[in-house]
């Protein structure tokens, strides 16, 4: 059971790792080569609106590059091989685990998978491969919500619908498989309640993570060619609110990975302020101190 405090006001991935590996982990983002059922034409084309065409992994690479990033920060850290961008149960079941496979072996120091998927891409198949990989390392699965509301997912072209994610999340619960949703904050069209709506929804189901985005328009995608215009919130300080509004409601055992969303730079076109990345994870915890407030603390 986890207990948290004004002290220790959030369950991050960072601490529940460290607790769990006794030693500082980090996320490899890695670009498994893996497309997407709402870009081929299996479910759709052009992706969701809010989607890059990286598949929102404008920063995925491969594990060498990955690491060398990294360890000048972190030189004594484990990895979490994380791939990331696109649909990553989207392909055979035999590409699939040579694909895992050797994200797991790539280096020495990775000590866990974690794969980024659609809810409605996981046929039993592919549930019978994450079930061997979960029975051999470390692993979860990242399932892209986005929201509840089938308005705003047909709106955002997601191609699938609230009972596919339903299903999803009993079908890994069932094999023990840990699961960590995607949430979007200002999506077109949501209010605040809204999006806490989404947040309550999914936290009354059996998973492990949670990770919380605040929506970027980019320039390489359809959101961004479409809405050019549109700013998902009118100020830092009013997300920063809604983070924590959501926090409170958040079980205390379930882990967060994240807390906001930034792009590169040079294809942000909206928030303006969201690359400070920084800024906004501290306004986050200030503003749980003044509240003298946690996570879990008005479930």
């Amino acid at each position: 059971m986890v207990v948290l405090s004004r002290e220790k006001p959030i369950n991050t991935i960072g601490s529940y790792l460290k607790d769990h590996f006794g030693i500082k982990v980090v996320k490899l983002a890695l670009d498994g080569g893996f497309t997407c059922p709402n870009r081929d034409g299996s479910k759709g084309t052009g992706g969701c609106l809010f989607c890059s065409d990286t598949g929102s992994g404008d920063t995925a690479g491969d594990i060498q590059s990955q690491i060398r990033l990294l360890s000048d920060k972190w030189p004594s850290a484990k990895y979490i091989a994380y791939l990331q961008n696109h649909t990553n149960t989207y392909a055979p079941a035999d590409t699939l685990r040579r694909v895992y496979e050797d994200a797991l072996t790539g280096h020495p120091d990775i000590v866990g998978l974690a794969v980024a998927t659609r809810p409605d891409c996981l046929s039993d198949e592919v549930l019978d491969v994450l079930d061997e990989f979960n029975r051999k390392t470390f692993m979860w699965v990242e399932l892209g919500l986005q929201t509840i509301h089938e308005q705003t997912a047909s709106a955002m072209n997601r191609c699938y619908g609230l009972s596919s994610f339903d299903e999803a999340v009993a079908a890994l619960s069932e094999r023990n498989i840990r699961s960590v949703i995607h949430l979007i904050f200002g999506l077109p069209g949501e209010t605040r309640d809204m999006m806490l709506d989404s947040v309550r929804y999914v936290c009354s189901g059996d998973i492990f993570g949670l990770k919380m985005h605040l929506l970027n328009v980019v320039k390489n995608s359809a959101l961004g060619r479409e809405h050019p215009d549109y700013a998902p919130f009118e100020s830092m300080d009013e997300y920063i609110n809604l983070v924590c509004d959501a926090l409170e409601i958040i079980p205390p055992d379930i882990t967060i990975h994240r807390m906001t969303g930034d792009a590169p730079r040079p294809i942000l076109i909206a928030p303006e302020w969201s690359y400070k990345k920084r800024s906004i994870l501290n306004g986050i915890h200030l503003e749980l101190h003044r509240r003298k407030t946690y996570q879990g603390i008005n479930i």
